[in-house]
């Protein structure tokens, strides 16, 4: 019996309960050896007293004790006293991720998949290290409250499995695969489909399959087909509705076959959620005759061109397999025997034929075949025979591709075929007729058009982003090479934040680095059934605070970033001072810290290391408010700022609404720079004398945009 104040294993001292399950009781308690706080999980009574439980308790328990992950609550020790069974683990702050969707109801698309993402890691460092967790449910994943999520009762998991299982904790049914309902053997793919059930539950707010007894439940995981999260969460992007379905398949060999397949569809969602790219085995179509792809077809060239007698080999190999059939025939004909070993005489009775003393007495000669060994040959060969064609029509299909793809092989290398391939099938120039290859022959010569990557004299081509949405529009040129700077019309019609005008122009070239002007509308006007201009009242922007990203990962901060509702912009390689940052992030271009609206763009720098030493300046300040020089400025209104070197080598943006504000910057590589200051200002109503008339007019309160520019000499580093 635990009690308060109670030490354990001479060192954990039980303070409080904190929680309880179907079998075991979590405590919080102090270690005194390292004077912290942990978590110390105690089995319930009835699994103590069962030895074979306790037995696969503790072998699991020891072996997830070695696993050390982020996204795992660590087991730090294993131990037995007086008849309680316990394990001391990590104590994270938070709630359970069941809990969490509760409160929520269901989550965004974005929270779903990077928790998803999150889980999926902790699995793949499990699974590296041969654990298999085989109870993944919403119960036992804890989100912190720094939003880190964490898989936790992996020393529960194995034993579990054990019969000493009663009604009282089978929630997980829920959550199982089909391979374990049944009873069966149960692996990394099987932990896969309790993710997809989880993450399924996390888009809906709902379990797919439900019943009346567990059974019940049990039966639908392995009959029933998964409805679609479209169903009951219509919102749900297809690259993230197939990831589930995927997940969920009855057959663990059309899964993710490993965490780290997974986690890839799940990150690419998270870029392209609208893209169709999850591919899932269609089970009528896995054993059908299909075109080889692009890459099969030099894998088999290669393979071709390795080993040029294989396909030789393997329909000499048929052709054996042939004569050893036809070989085992004949010997069943001369034993009378049919194909299992039995005589195949004919149950039927027939009259005794008196047969005629032969001469010298010996038996006379019969000209036929006996029937029962017709009979034999016969359903032999009908048997048989279906087989060995299906044999023969593959291994000459082989055969003739593998020839085809030599003769294009060695065409091409000895130049008969041409830069355009035209002897492929489907070709234009081979089947219209030889007019038109004449003048794709002709046209080889002419120079080609740079396309968008090409950076060379003409420029980089400027794609079109009218109509997106700004951070949409930022993203996309920043991947080409351009800078991007805002400017705002406030007479357009156009909905709030689309991008209306480009400077240069779309589907212009410009050269790598140039600025490109995007003007996007306020949204503050639309036109009336009239057709009439009428101002609209603007909506409250969602802001999210950034998080702080300098010593993560690439990789943890773009989970980091979805998790704030932001939007990751470019990543830029650099060296810094700081060895201890090598491969991680060095620097983000929203404070951390400040809340922004919805969709932000950050962007990145990763350190490659030191690199050679460099002149550097740095930046800190505290920022004095717009009012300094413009009376207008209310306190509290939004403020954005642009940080910028006097080169553009170093860009920074973030917004903040709090004076002075604080800033830190380093690694500057200029001396000098500008701090650009964009605010609105309410104009108050007015009265002014019309030149033309000489009469008062009124002129009614508005809103303005306002920038103020300062000048800023940086402080040397070095």
């Amino acid at each position: 019996m635990v009690k308060m104040g109670m030490l354990i294993g001479e060192r954990y001292e039980i303070l409080e309960k904190i929680g309880t399950g179907g079998m075991s009781d979590v405590y919080k308690a102090l270690d005194h050896k390292l004077n912290r706080n942990v978590a110390v999980k105690v089995l319930k009574q009835e699994f103590s007293e069962n030895e074979n439980f306790v037995s696969k308790f503790r072998v699991e328990a020891q072996a997830a004790a070695g696993l050390m992950h982020q996204n795992i609550v660590n087991v730090y020790d294993v131990g037995d006293e007086k008849g309680i069974y316990y394990i001391v683990m990590e104590l994270v702050d938070g709630i359970t991720l069941k809990k969490y969707i509760e409160k929520k109801q269901r989550l965004t698309v974005k929270e779903a998949v990077s928790i998803a993402i999150q889980v999926a890691m902790g699995l793949e460092a499990a699974h590296n290290n041969h654990i298999i967790h085989r109870d993944i449910k919403p119960q036992n994943i804890i989100i912190s409250k720094e939003g880190k999520v964490k898989v936790t009762d992996f020393g529960i998991a194995k034993a579990a499995t054990s019969n000493t299982i009663t009604s009282n904790v089978m929630g997980s049914v829920h959550y199982t695969s089909p391979e374990q309902a049944r009873g069966g053997y149960s692996d990394a793919k099987s932990d896969i489909y309790s993710l997809g059930i989880t993450l399924f539950e996390m888009l809906t707010g709902r379990v797919p399959f439900n019943g009346d007894t567990t059974v019940a439940i049990a039966i639908k995981h392995i009959q029933e087909a998964l409805p679609t999260p479209r169903d009951f969460a219509p919102d749900t992007p297809i690259s993230v509705e197939k990831i589930v379905l995927k997940c969920c398949q009855k057959s663990p060999d059309r899964r993710y076959q490993n965490a780290q397949e997974l986690i890839t569809d799940l990150k690419k969602s998270l870029i392209t959620p609208d893209e169709d790219f999850v591919v899932i085995a269609n089970p009528d179509e896995e054993g059908a005759t299909r075109e080889p792809t692009e890459a099969e077809r030099r894998a088999l060239k290669e393979t071709s061109r390795r080993s040029p007698g294989k396909t030789g080999d393997t329909m000499r190999l048929n052709a054996e397999a042939t004569r050893e059939r036809e070989r085992r025939l004949k010997e069943q004909e001369n034993s009378g025997k049919s194909r299992d070993g039995s005589s195949r005489s004919s149950s039927r009775k027939k009259k005794p034929v008196p047969r005629k003393k032969a001469k010298n007495n010996k038996s006379p000669k019969s000209n036929t075949k006996p029937i029962k060994i017709q009979k034999n040959r016969r359903e032999e060969e009908e048997s048989g025979g279906i087989f060995d064609k299906l044999v023969v029509i593959l291994a000459i299909a082989a055969a003739i591709l593998v020839g085809v793809m030599v003769v294009y092989f060695v065409g091409t290398r000895l130049g008969f075929f041409g830069e355009d391939f035209s002897l492929i099938p489907g070709n234009s120039a081979a089947e219209s007729g030889s007019d038109e290859a004449d003048t794709a022959e002709s046209a080889e010569g002419k120079t080609k058009e740079p396309d968008e990557g090409d950076d060379g004299a003409n420029g980089i081509l400027i794609p079109d982003v009218l109509g997106m949405s700004f951070t949409e529009a930022k993203v996309e040129l920043q991947s080409k090479g351009f800078s991007v700077v805002r400017a705002e019309d406030t007479t357009s019609t156009a909905a709030r934040n689309v991008v209306i005008a480009m400077d240069p122009k779309e589907e212009t070239r410009a050269q790598g680095g140039a600025t490109i002007t995007l003007t996007v509308s306020t949204g503050s006007v639309v036109t009336n059934e009239d057709g009439s201009a009428a101002k609209v009242e603007q909506e409250e922007t969602k802001n999210y605070k950034v998080p702080e990203l300098v010593g993560q990962t690439l990789e943890e901060a773009e989970i980091m970033i979805a998790e704030a509702h932001l939007t990751r912009g470019s990543v830029s390689e650099v060296t810094y001072a700081d060895e201890a940052l090598a491969g991680k992030i060095c620097r983000q271009s929203l404070e951390a810290g400040n809340e922004v609206p919805e969709g932000s763009v950050i962007d990145l720098e990763l350190s490659t290391g030191t690199g050679a030493t460099t002149s550097t300046w740095c930046y800190v300040a505290d920022i004095e408010s717009p009012a300094l020089e413009d009376e207008s400025y209310v306190s509290g209104t939004e403020v954005r700022l642009t940080l910028e070197s006097s080169d553009g080598s170093y860009n920074r943006e973030w917004s903040t609404s709090s004076f002075p504000a604080g800033v830190n910057v380093t690694g500057i590589t200029q001396p000098t720079g500008t701090l650009t200051l964009s605010y609105t200002v309410n104009v108050p109503q007015s009265t002014v004398i019309n030149p033309d008339t000489g009469e008062e007019e009124t002129v009614p309160a508005s809103s303005e945009e306002r920038t103020q520019r300062r000048a800023i000499t940086f402080t040397p580093e070095n």
